[in-house]
């Protein structure tokens, strides 16, 4: 009986361990805000690239397809991402492969999904009228992650959709053709200069 319990326990201590290396910690911090310094990002340089043209056409899907750009990015005071819309209830797909680090309501973006994607940079969904994943999980380029709505502050259905790097958000039409819904060829620069992040395509 004790050895049969002992196999037990180091079963379920297997699987705990197992769950610790697929499931990513993040802070309290990182779950339940959006603009969160990303931990270790500027540790050795203050610069980072992210070229576009190497990213496969697997590892990437535009997530709205056939949306229209109903508001675009800094089109009004504060507007930190791009507005796009098919129809209610159309299905939100990730944009690129990563882990979800915050998933919940949240104040004026409604139900919010942020991604953080290798690199550094984050994609943010916001608005939805359900999200099918949590904090924690890992996410492929693709996969549906949630349902468009109008939660939070906004009058029509649609997806706010926004890029970050270390918590601050840059235009994402510097890696998006919004008009094709394709990636963007070449390369995008990330300079932290002080408290401040500066994003321009090189």
């Amino acid at each position: 009986m004790k050895q049969f319990l002992f196999y037990v326990c180091m079963f379920c201590f297997s699987l705990q361990v197992s769950a610790q290396k697929a499931c990513p910690y993040f802070s309290q911090m990182e779950i339940n805000h959006i603009r969160v310094a990303t931990p270790g990002l500027f540790e050795h340089n203050n610069k980072l690239l992210l070229y576009l043209d190497s990213i496969p056409k697997q590892a990437f899907a535009f997530p709205l397809p056939g949306a229209k750009v109903i508001s675009a990015y800094g089109s009004r005071r504060g507007h930190s991402g791009v507005d796009i819309k098919t129809c209610a209830k159309d299905t939100i797909y990730c944009a690129f492969d990563g882990v979800v680090r915050m998933a919940k309501p949240y104040s004026a973006y409604g139900n919010v999904i942020v991604v953080r994607h290798s690199g550094g940079l984050e994609t943010i969904y916001s608005h939805n009228s359900k999200n099918f994943v949590k904090s924690g999980d890992m996410v492929k380029a693709g996969e549906p992650i949630a349902l468009t709505g109008r939660t939070g502050r906004a009058t029509t259905e649609h997806l706010h959709f926004e890029t970050r790097f270390n918590g601050q958000h840059f235009n994402p039409n510097l890696i998006f053709n919004f008009q094709e819904g394709t990636l963007r060829q070449g390369c995008v620069q990330c300079l932290k200069k002080g408290s401040r992040i500066l994003v321009k395509a090189l």
